[in-house]
């Protein structure tokens, strides 16, 4: 009887189990289609107007007294029928927050793309730009984001707020109009390479150090080996071939610039950049969205490319920004 009972179990236990297995994977395919969807991100897109006459509507319910906000809601509320019937030109505004490996470039070139498939002649871009630098490919290819929006003739304005240095300012550069606020902090224009080497701690301590490569400048300096002055020569070689092109690409789209003395790695604030012609403008991109949205002659949108990143991306993120504003600081 306890056999037969053992065997009922056994053979219990095994359909259950079999239940189980079948259960998880569909939920493992059905997670994997979800994170599938998400991967492709999306493209949002909002209307500065109507959160701006939004916040207006509650200003004049909640600060004035009835015998002042009735006729002025109902001269808006006319206002708005002709708006709705006329065909205004789009302004969309990007924000772009860039760290040392540009990794917004990823989500600018969704929205670029975006805007390429809609956007007509009179359809401007404003970009709003914070960005102190970072890796010279990731900016570059920031850059070459903008510059497809020169090239489809679309409008492009860059504001900055806070700072556009180095990387940050070839990306503002490409821009048909450059507005920045009094003390942003503009140029930086020069290219950086630095790096340790403990060569002699590890000497000292009687550990050897092998690198083996093929070519003679694979690699040029490194962090364990012996530098020699043939390497230090040829990574300053590159590095002036670097500045020679982010010269060349200022110029290009500002050729007013007295380059000798701007391309000297300095920053300026933007009120003495303005007198250097890095700058256009002063202005905050607050005051320049809130003419736009109060000249009421255009459909301003703010237009973002979200994608949901795993919990493993989050962190790493976190992590990143973490040391970013620590070594910002130091």
């Amino acid at each position: 009887m306890w056999a037969q009972y053992g065997f009922f179990v056994l053979e219990t236990l095994t359909i259950v189990a079999a239940i189980l297995v079948i259960f998880l994977g569909l939920l493992l395919l059905r997670s994997a289609a979800a994170k599938a969807k998400k991967q492709s991100g999306k493209i949002q897109l909002e209307s500065l107007n109507a959160l701006y006459e939004k916040r207006w509507l509650q200003l004049v319910d909640e600060a004035m007294e009835k015998k002042e906000a009735k006729p002025l809601l109902k001269a808006h509320k006319k206002t708005q029928k002709k708006l709705a019937k006329a065909e205004r030109p789009r302004l969309f505004v990007l924000d772009f927050k860039g760290d040392i490996q540009a990794s917004s470039a990823t989500g600018l070139r969704e929205e670029v793309t975006a805007i390429l498939q809609i956007a007509s002649p009179q359809d401007q871009v404003l970009v709003r730009l914070e960005s102190a630098g970072g890796v010279v490919h990731g900016y570059g290819l920031a850059a070459s984001q903008l510059e497809r929006l020169k090239a489809a003739g679309t409008h492009l304005i860059v504001s900055i707020d806070k700072v556009a240095a180095s990387g940050g300012y070839m990306m503002a550069c490409v821009a048909d109009e450059i507005i920045a606020a009094p003390f942003a902090i503009i140029g930086s224009i020069g290219v950086l390479a630095q790096i340790p080497n403990v060569h002699r701690l590890l000497k000292d301590k009687g550990v050897d150090f092998e690198q083996i490569t093929a070519g003679e400048y694979k690699r040029t300096l490194t962090v364990f080996g012996k530098n020699t002055a043939e390497g230090r020569k040829k990574l300053t070689q590159e590095i002036q071939e670097t500045h020679g092109l982010f010269k060349d690409m200022i110029h290009q789209y500002r050729p007013d610039i007295n380059m000798d003395e701007v391309a000297t790695g300095e920053h300026w604030f933007a009120k003495k950049a303005v007198t250097m012609h890095l700058v256009d403008q002063i202005s905050t991109s607050d005051d320049f969205l809130l003419q736009k949205v109060s000249s009421q002659q255009w459909c301003v949108y703010l237009l973002t490319f979200n994608q949901p990143r795993s919990l493993g991306s989050k962190l790493r993120h976190q992590a990143h920004i973490a040391i970013t504003h620590l070594l910002g600081r130091v």
